[in-house]
């Protein structure tokens, strides 16, 4: 970097008095640090890099200290450089910033195909970093061999499943899906059934794979028990809030079945319990606009299921969904593949990492493999009016997050859509919970917390049974 540069980094580290992603600071006043393996690790291990940033004291404030020898400083960080696997190569700038002398190593980052990068004097299990937040933390045995994995080109898709049998996949769906791979596929036309599926990655060494097993198994979480959805809808906005009744889920269900099964019995799910609300426009016609749209969600379902990673260190958990008041998640195994990175979502055809499930699926019509679903879900959330989709890589999670209106709602005064004056208004003939919440198209928790028990309060709304609140038969009026 340049020396400016360098100036300004050291302003904005004192302004924020704290390090970052990116930013490592060490006081070096007395000597070079003896153990920087571990930053180096990390740093090396992100796409962005990162930069060691000598000659603040975090101690007092990152106060200016300056360093004890710029030019023994570099020789000795290089020799530490050196003892990495791959070696890494800084990049160092040497400043005088307010008369102290201040050193900055930029650490780039490595390719994907190298990574991880480690600590030889340790090894590669206990070497190997990754930055979150300020600090270094040991890579997790799943977080190595995802690199690994990646660089083998690992096929965990295709593996035999040792605990299921041919006997136990479904010859209907089958006899269809080799009909199917010959009339699409004309070098394959003349094969044999059993060739089709041995080519086509369904069957291998005499047992269905992974990807035949969770395509045309009877019941596939025979073999896999934990490869299913779990579902949940939560009473408020975090999990561990508890409802009224002191229930910690509103609903939820364990959906299992083949891919396709799944993703089907996950949208029913989600559409119980997602609010709609009814809109009627200026010619009085009538319309249902659901919480979220439909085809953003059954995107985002999908690609949990033919992305997430299948191999023995995840194929104990399962794709999660949750539902809060103001938003949905959908949680799955893996995170991104490859070279790909949040930002280049949507923009660039990635590396696949279970190709036969992709194509398996592309033939049964439950994907396109177009690379066209990330697109899809941002242009449904825009047409729908809501917040972009937000993407993001947990450390072996990859997380998709839709956003409801619940937030401008809250901003607008708790108003859906005029507060206080609409429960009023509404309730001047007695109402139940469920015609309330119906009215204001939010959960029921959301609807009796935010208007009904404050209105309660005030007096201005009262109940029909006032000696038993939770009466099932309670109603409300003005």
């Amino acid at each position: 970097m340049e020396q400016i540069e360098l100036m300004q980094l050291v302003q904005r580290v004192q302004s924020y008095k704290c390090e970052m992603q990116i930013v490592e600071v060490k006081a070096a006043r007395q000597g070079c640090p003896t153990k920087l393996y571990d930053t180096l690790s990390s740093f090396s291990n992100q796409d962005s890099g990162g930069i060691m940033l000598f000659g603040l004291d975090e101690k007092s404030g990152f106060e200016t200290v300056g360093v004890y020898d710029p030019q023994d400083l570099q020789h000795r960080l290089a020799e530490q450089c050196k003892q990495m696997q791959p070696a890494v190569r800084p990049l160092f700038t040497v400043c005088d910033v307010g008369g102290r002398v201040v050193v900055s190593a930029e650490i780039p980052g490595v390719d994907v195909a190298e990574r991880p990068v480690y600590y030889r004097g340790i090894g590669r299990t206990k070497g190997s970093f990754v930055r979150v937040g300020e600090a270094d933390e040991p890579m997790s045995d799943y977080e190595i061999y995802s690199y690994d994995a990646y660089r083998r080109r690992v096929r965990d898709d295709i593996r035999p499943a040792e605990l299921a049998e041919l006997s136990q996949l479904d010859s209907e769906l089958l006899t269809e899906y080799c009909t199917s791979v010959k009339k699409n596929k004309k070098n394959v036309s003349k094969l044999s059934d059993g060739e089709v599926l041995t080519l086509m990655g369904i069957v291998k060494d005499g047992k269905p794979t992974l990807s035949g097993v969770l395509c045309f198994s009877k019941y596939p979480q025979a073999a896999f028990p934990q490869l299913c959805i779990t579902v949940v809808v939560v009473p408020g906005l975090h999990i561990g809030t508890v409802g009224d009744d002191g229930e910690r889920f509103i609903a939820n269900s364990r959906i299992e079945g083949t891919i396709k099964e799944m993703v089907e019995e996950a949208m029913l799910f989600i559409r119980r319990n997602m609010r709609v609300k009814t809109i009627i426009d200026d010619n009085g016609k009538r319309a249902d606009k659901t919480e979220y749209p439909i085809n953003a969600i059954r995107e985002a379902v999908l690609n949990a299921l033919m992305h997430r990673d299948y191999s023995i260190h995840t194929e104990g958990t399962p794709v999660r969904i949750l539902m809060f008041n103001d938003r949905l998640e959908i949680w799955n195994e893996g995170g991104l593949y490859g070279r790909l990175t949040i930002d280049g979502l949507g923009k660039v055809h990635s590396d696949t990492r279970n190709q036969t499930l992709v194509n398996i699926l592309e033939m049964q019509k439950v994907a396109e493999n177009r690379y066209s679903g990330i697109p899809t879900i941002r242009e449904e959330m825009a047409g729908h009016g809501l917040p972009e989709p937000v993407f993001e890589n947990r450390r072996g999670d990859f997380v998709v997050t839709l956003k409801n209106d619940f937030a401008a709602t809250m901003d607008d005064n708790n108003a859906v859509p005029n507060g206080e004056h609409d429960i009023l208004s509404y309730c001047k003939q007695p109402r139940t919970r469920e015609e309330i919440t119906e009215f204001f198209g939010k959960t029921q928790y959301y609807v009796m917390k935010t208007f009904v028990e404050p209105l309660l309060e005030t007096g201005k709304l009262k109940m029909t049974i006032p000696d038993k609140p939770k009466s099932r038969n309670q109603k409300y009026y003005s």
